[in-house]
């Protein structure tokens, strides 16, 4: 398989694949410049449990980023660029292609 830009230069795009709940600091940067909904935030509250920011009824200690639909990343990186804890894991479209 072959990836291109629109140019015609040659491109890999390398998917997000994870993210490390531990190194995550919920800072929400990866968030704003990924328009495609690829992730969220979410909290996790006394018992380490991931909990939605909208309920009211879970104490949340602290505030992280979680994979909201994996399918929708396209490649690009840019969660990658603004990330200042290094927690995402991505994958190369040539090695899910193999």
């Amino acid at each position: 398989m072959s990836f291109a830009t629109r140019g015609g230069r040659d491109w890999t795009p390398d998917y997000l694949s994870a993210i490390d709940t531990k190194k995550c600091i919920g800072c929400g940067r990866c968030f704003k410049v990924c328009g495609r909904d690829v992730m969220t935030l979410k909290g996790i509250n006394e018992e380490g449990e991931l909990v939605d920011l909208d309920d009211d009824d879970d104490e949340v200690e602290k505030k992280i980023m979680v994979m909201n639909d994996q399918g929708a990343c396209i490649g690009c990186g840019a969660c990658a660029r603004v990330c200042p804890t290094n927690c995402q894991t991505h994958v190369s479209a040539a090695a899910e292609a193999a």
